[in-house]
């Protein structure tokens, strides 16, 4: 196939910075066939750009359409368009609702198949995010959910007419590869060799329920002197989860880091992934540390109940996430916490390759550009 007969693929997103939407771009750009398929990237919030280098320099071709909020993001319809028709794109790919609703209205004009990918459960959006997507939902060719359970939702509560697709998210099982040779983060830290590391991968949104994370450590620490955590991140709740810290009394036992350029050191100095979450789709911070051979330890938000086995850690109700405190307390040694983050990454390999979800992905592609031809 010469280089004019690719197939031309637009993402739209509304950021491209630090979520797991955003963060899979770059690592399914780098497995996509690039021989057949040509990758472009509209996103809007220039403040959050920290996925542009990367996507770049895996030969996607990014532009930002600065809008401030979400209706200014809509407006950029006419110029979205002008830039479809300029490109000759072959399809749209629109993540996350308001990338979703303008990606729509494109569609309606232009007629160039769309896909959605659908992240969370309907029910947990702003009243006027499930209002909207409800009454545009099938101005598209498709949508896709990153769970059973936010399949689920779809149907629930829009019961829409264009086909929705279950696509499980996927995690680079080659990269998320542990190094037990490698003890820095550790050192660093002060954690002792012996201790038990308690992490966490997570924007500092309310859902992610971060104080509540740190009120599980406290027992635990308060038990346990050979507990330790690590939180990774930044967010708009930093100041209510820093105080919560200092409350807590967990300044010289749990650590934030701030956001990383790089998080494998972390996952790999981890024995545990824990997460206190209200809601989710299907985390790939949750993958990515199940693939780096963590155990988890989670409540049951979501997609999460579909991916973490009584093999691969525990898994507790959404409103007794205190139980995880004990247990952690419970399956403290380390011995443990290693057989389960052995069986966590066979499990992630056998089901939730990213190589596995690009190749879904490119057929989709190509059956609606082949629809759209015919």
């Amino acid at each position: 196939m010469t280089q004019k007969s690719k197939l031309k693929i637009l993402h739209i997103i509304k950021s491209l910075g630090r979520g797991g939407a955003e963060m899979l771009l770059p690592e399914t750009l780098a497995l996509h066939d690039q021989e057949h398929f040509e990758f472009h990237y509209i996103y809007f919030l220039p403040w959050k750009d920290q996925m542009v280098s990367a996507i770049e320099s895996q030969g996607g071709k990014v532009s930002c359409f600065k809008a401030t909020n979400n209706l200014k993001i809509l407006a950029k319809r006419n110029e979205v368009i002008a830039y479809v028709k300029r490109h000759r794109i072959d399809l749209i790919h629109c993540h996350l609702p308001w990338a979703g609703f303008l990606g729509r209205l494109v569609f309606r004009k232009t007629r160039v198949p769309t896909i959605y990918t659908e992240h969370n459960k309907q029910e947990r959006y702003h009243k006027v995010t499930k209002v909207l997507n409800k009454a545009t939902f099938n101005w598209q060719s498709k949508a896709i959910a990153v769970s059973a359970d936010v399949a689920g939702s779809i149907q629930q509560h829009i019961a829409p007419e264009v086909p929705v697709q279950t696509l499980l998210n996927g995690v680079n099982t080659d990269k998320f590869m542990r190094n037990t040779a490698d003890n820095a983060v550790r050192y660093e830290l002060g954690v002792p060799a012996e201790a038990v590391l308690v992490g966490a991968v997570a924007v500092f949104r309310f859902q992610k329920r971060l104080v509540e994370w740190l009120e599980v450590m406290a027992e635990v620490c308060q038990a346990n002197p050979y507990f330790y955590g690590v939180v990774v991140g930044d967010g708009p709740l930093k100041e209510e989860i820093m105080a919560a810290h200092q409350r807590l009394g967990l300044k010289d036992r749990v650590f934030f880091v701030g956001l990383q350029e790089e998080v494998r050191p972390y996952f790999n100095a981890m024995d545990v992934f824990m997460m206190t979450s209200e809601f989710e789709g299907l985390p790939i911070a949750l993958l990515e540390a199940m693939s780096m051979q963590c155990a988890i330890f989670t409540t049951n938000a979501g997609g999460i109940k579909e991916v973490v086995t009584e093999r691969t850690g525990i898994c507790v109700n959404i409103d007794q996430w205190p139980n995880l405190s004990v247990a952690l307390l419970k399956y403290a040694d380390r011995q443990n916490l290693s057989e389960m983050g052995a069986k966590a990454r066979e499990r992630v390999i056998d089901q939730f390759s990213l190589q596995k979800m690009v190749n879904q992905l490119e057929a989709e592609y190509l059956s609606l550009a082949k629809n759209k031809l015919n």
